[in-house]
C-alpha cells in the first residue's frame, strides 16, 4: 500500500501499485483481501498515477473495516481482475452513480474520455445523501475535462448541488436530451428507477451490479441473481435483461444464501 485518501469521513482511497489492475477495463472488479480477514470483491478504481490502480472502501462490515483501517505500508492482496466490462458507447451518453458506485463509472469516463475523435458527450450525475458524502467531483471533471462533458451533484437534504435523488436529475436529463446510452453503478434501487427511466426512453443501458462473492470465478453460485453468476455473467449487465430479473431492487442473498429483503 503506497497512499491512503480520506475521500469523506467514512469512505477511504487505497493507492497501489500493479499493472494488471491498473490495466483493468471499466466495470471489473479484484478480489481484495487483508490478512486474517476475508475477501470482499472491488470495482477497480482508477489512479491519477501511471502503473497504479485503486480500491475505494466504505467503512461497513468487519472486512471492509479492516480494508479502511489499512495503512501505507501494510499488505494488501488482490486477485484480479474479473468479470466483464462496459460496452464503450459512441454518441451522447448518461452516467449514473451513487457513493461508492462512481468507482467503475470514474473508469469508464477515462476511456470515454480518450476517444475524442468520436465526439463523445458526457453527462455525469453523482448522488449522495448530503455534502460530507460527495466523493469525485474534481477528479471527474478532471477526467472528462478534454471532451465535452457535465458534471451534476446531487445531495438528498440540498445541502450541496441540486437537492434531491440522482433519479430526479436523470429523469430530467432524459426528458431534455438524446442519449445513446445510459450506465448506471451505486444502490440498487437507484439503478433499477435509472433502467426503467431508460427503458421508458428507449435509450440502451448498462448497470455494473453487485452481490456478495467468495470466489468470483464462478465456482460458489454466492454472487447469483436469478439465472446469472454477477462474477462470470456481469458485474456489467444490460439493462433490459436486468429488469426481468424478480429480485432485482427487491432481494438479496446473505453470506449463507438465504434471500433478504433489500432495505
Amino acid at each position: 500500500m503506497e497512499e491512503v485518501i480520506d475521500e469523506t469521513p467514512t469512505v477511504r482511497t487505497l493507492i497501489f501499485k500493479d499493472d494488471l489492475c491498473a490495466s483493468a477495463k471499466p466495470g471489473q472488479f479484484t478480489m481484495a483481501w487483508m490478512p486474517s480477514t476475508d475477501e470482499l470483491p472491488m470495482s477497480v478504481m482508477i489512479s491519477e498515477r501511471e502503473g497504479y490502480a485503486a480500491l475505494t472502501i466504505r467503512k461497513h462490515g468487519y472486512s471492509s473495516t479492516a480494508l479502511y483501517n489499512t495503512s501505507v505500508g501494510r499488505m494488501l492482496g488482490v486477485r484480479g481482475p474479473y468479470g466483464n466490462s462496459f460496452d464503450i458507447a459512441k454518441g451522447r451518453v448518461l452516467l449514473v452513480g451513487g457513493g461508492t458506485g462512481l468507482v467503475p463509472i470514474l473508469r469508464l469516463s477515462r476511456e470515454l474520455a480518450k476517444r475524442k475523435s468520436e465526439k463523445s458527450d458526457v453527462m455525469l450525475i453523482i448522488g449522495a445523501r448530503t455534502k460530507d458524502e460527495v466523493i469525485f467531483e474534481k477528479l471527474a471533471k478532471r477526467v472528462l475535462k478534454k471532451v465535452k462533458s457535465k458534471v451534476i451533484v446531487t445531495t438528498e437534504d440540498g445541502s450541496y448541488g441540486i437537492r434531491g435523488l440522482a433519479t430526479d436529475a436523470a429523469e430530467k436529463a432524459m426528458e431534455k436530451n438524446c442519449f445513446d446510452m445510459v450506465y448506471t453503478c451505486g444502490p440498487e434501487r437507484m439503478m433499477k428507477k435509472v433502467l426503467e427511466l431508460a427503458a421508458s426512453h428507449k435509450i440502451s443501458s448498462q448497470a455494473s451490479l453487485e452481490r456478495i462473492m467468495k470466489c468470483g470465478i464462478g465456482i460458489c453460485c454466492s454472487c447469483c441473481i436469478g439465472r446469472y453468476l454477477v462474477c462470470k455473467d456481469g458485474p456489467v449487465m444490460d439493462g433490459n435483461t436486468v429488469l426481468k430479473l424478480p429480485e432485482f431492487g427487491v432481494h438479496a442473498r446473505d453470506k449463507s444464501g438465504r434471500m433478504t429483503e433489500m432495505w
